[in-house]
């Protein structure tokens, strides 16, 4: 659903988002209603639906809203570097310590993966990483600085690793995000397989 909004009307928009991501986050999508986010706002579920038809329309927005914040987040950081390389780390490192400050968003994202759903919202911005991601691998890899291997796997691999060890070490064990980057950048420069420059 695409309104005009007033600035009034974006800043109730994003409340409804942030207190609904906190919501699915800690007691689950299905467990969460409609009712559940209005009340805790202290609104009417005609505010609500002035800015989204439905709850699985709100939770796809989340989604698309939480990765371009990571996207803007990575493009930011590799913004004024010319190495391909030092551009793919800076985004790694960029990606892992977003998903490190955004506890709630990385359960959404666990959990969108793998609900039916909304796995095509997920597919579609796990594309748009996984081209960003090959723009580097390919140059990286037409200036000799990586071996000459499908950017589009590299690009899943690194995704898929990233994914992997921040949930493991950020979630399950309280790793400190730096310590865990650094994991991160380390063992997919090893995977991809950067050669030493001069």
């Amino acid at each position: 659903m695409s309104r005009q909004l007033t600035p009034r009307g974006k800043q109730r928009r994003a409340q409804l988002i942030a207190f609904a991501t906190h919501e699915f986050a800690e007691k689950g999508y299905h467990l969460t209603s409609v009712a559940d986010i209005v009340d805790g706002l202290g609104v009417g579920k005609g505010v609500f639906y002035w800015y989204f038809s439905s709850k699985e329309e709100l939770f796809v927005e989340i989604m698309r809203t939480s990765q371009r914040g990571m996207r803007r987040r990575q493009q930011e950081a590799i913004s004024a570097v010319d190495d391909p390389v030092k551009r793919i780390e800076l985004g790694i490192r960029a990606g892992v310590l977003w998903l490190a400050e955004h506890n709630d968003l990385r359960k959404l994202f666990e959990f969108a993966r793998t609900e039916a759903t909304f796995r095509d919202a997920m597919r579609k911005g796990q594309e748009v990483l996984v081209s960003d991601a090959q723009i580097h691998l390919e140059e990286a890899i037409q200036l000799g600085h990586l071996p000459d291997r499908d950017p589009e796997a590299l690009a899943l691999a690194i995704i898929g690793v990233s994914n992997q060890l921040t949930n493991v070490y950020i979630d399950s064990r309280g790793e400190d995000p730096e310590v865990v980057a650094d994991l991160v950048v380390s063992f997919c420069r090893d995977g991809i397989g950067v050669t030493v420059r001069g």
